[in-house]
C-alpha cells in the first residue's frame, strides 16, 4: 500500500522533470464561493492534467529492463497522456488503450507523443480485459490509471506542494475538493495531507449520475455506477473506485460531493475569466463545487484541485459563448 514514504520518494524522482503548480485565488471567486476559494491548476502541469505525477512515478520506479520492453495503460486520455509522455522520456514503447468516445484532442496528443493507441467500446468491451491480454502476450507492464501504488504515489505529490503552499497562505483548515474518478489523486492527497497538513481534508467530488465514490464512502463498501459513459466529464467516469483506493479514502476523506454537469460548465468559463485557466468538465468539477455547492463546505476557506485541461476546441468554445462570465 502507497504510504507518505512512497510519496516523498516519488516526489525526489518528479524533481526537475514535474511542474510545481501554484495556489491561484481571485476575489472574483470569493465573492461567488462566499469564502475564500484556493485552486492548484494541474491543467498546467506536463500533458494537461495531474495525470503526468503518477505516470513518471510509475515508469521511473520499473527497472530498467523492465522499462525496456514497454508499457501498457488504459485511460479516457489524461493518464493516457502522461504515461505515454513518461515512457517517451524514459525511452521506453507504449500502448495506450483508450475509449472510442475519448475526446478527439486526447487520442490526438497520446499518438503525437508516441504511444500506440488502440480504441475499445465502453459499453460492450473490458478495458481490464484488453489491457491484461496485450500486457501478457506483448511481455508490456500495466500501469493502471488508479489501483497502482506507484501512480497514487506521484498524485499525492500534488498533496505534498499544497501543503506547503496552504501553510505560506496561513490555511490550516479547509476542506480540499478533489476531482474524482477511481481515487488515484483523491487517495494520494489524502494519505499526504494527513501526514502532512491534517487540518486539511481531502473530500472526493462527481458528477451526477457518476457518485460511486460518494455512495461507497456513505455505505463503507465499494458500489458500482450503472451507467459507464455518457458524461461530458469524461476524465473521471469509472465504474466503481480501486481496490486500492476506496480503503484510503473511506479511512481519510470527508464525505464526497455530487455536482451537476451544467455547474462544472460554469466553473470553465469563470476560471477562464478570472484565472486565466483553461480547464475540461472533469477538470473544473471540484472548483464548481466550490462555487456553486457552498453549503456542502465547511470553513472560512476552501482548496479545489483543477485537475485537467484537455478539452476540444469546439467544446471550450461552446461553454465560453453559452456561459460567458459563467453567468
Amino acid at each position: 500500500m502507497t504510504d507518505i514514504t512512497m510519496i516523498e520518494a516519488a516526489a525526489e524522482r518528479l524533481k526537475g522533470h514535474a511542474r510545481r503548480t501554484p495556489l491561484l485565488s481571485s476575489p472574483f471567486l470569493d465573492e461567488i464561493a462566499g469564502r475564500r476559494v484556493l485552486i492548484k491548476p494541474e491543467a498546467l502541469q506536463h500533458t494537461g492534467s495531474f495525470k503526468f505525477r503518477g505516470g513518471w512515478s510509475a515508469v521511473s520506479a520499473l527497472d530498467p529492463e523492465t522499462r525496456k520492453r514497454g508499457v501498457i495503460a488504459f485511460s479516457s486520455g489524461n493518464h493516457a497522456q502522461g504515461v505515454a509522455y513518461a515512457a517517451k522520456l524514459h525511452g521506453a514503447p507504449a500502448v495506450i488503450i483508450m475509449p472510442a468516445d475519448a475526446p478527439r484532442l486526447k487520442i490526438a496528443n497520446t499518438k503525437a507523443l508516441g504511444a500506440e493507441v488502440i480504441t475499445y467500446d465502453r459499453e460492450s468491451e473490458d478495458r481490464d480485459e484488453i489491457g491484461a491480454r496485450l500486457a501478457e502476450d506483448r511481455g508490456l507492464t500495466l500501469i493502471k490509471p488508479f489501483d497502482n501504488p506507484y501512480v497514487i504515489a506521484g498524485q499525492g505529490t500534488v498533496g505534498l506542494e499544497m501543503a506547503e503552499q496552504a501553510a505560506q497562505e496561513g490555511v490550516e483548515k479547509a476542506d480540499v475538493l478533489v476531482c474524482c474518478g477511481g481515487g488515484g489523486l483523491t487517495s494520494g492527497i489524502a494519505l499526504a495531507l494527513e501526514a502532512k497538513a491534517p487540518g486539511l481534508r481531502a473530500r472526493p467530488v462527481e458528477p451526477e449520475g457518476f457518485d460511486d465514490v460518494t455512495r461507497s464512502l456513505t455505505s463503507g463498501r465499494i458500489e458500482r455506477n450503472a451507467r459507464t459513459s455518457g458524461s461530458l466529464c469524461d476524465a473521471i467516469i469509472t465504474p466503481e473506485p480501486g481496490q486500492l483506493t476506496f480503503p484510503i479514502m473511506h479511512r481519510l476523506c470527508g464525505l464526497g460531493v455530487v455536482v451537476p454537469e451544467r455547474d462544472c460548465l460554469r466553473a470553465m468559463a469563470l476560471a477562464f475569466s478570472r484565472l486565466k485557466v483553461v480547464l475540461e468538465p472533469g477538470g473544473a468539477i471540484a472548483l464548481a463545487a466550490a462555487l456553486f455547492h457552498p453549503e456542502t463546505i465547511e470553513g472560512d476557506a476552501v482548496i479545489a484541485v483543477a485537475s485537467g485541461g484537455n478539452v476540444d476546441a469546439e467544446l471550450f468554445a461552446k461553454v465560453l459563448e453559452e456561459f460567458g462570465e459563467g453567468s
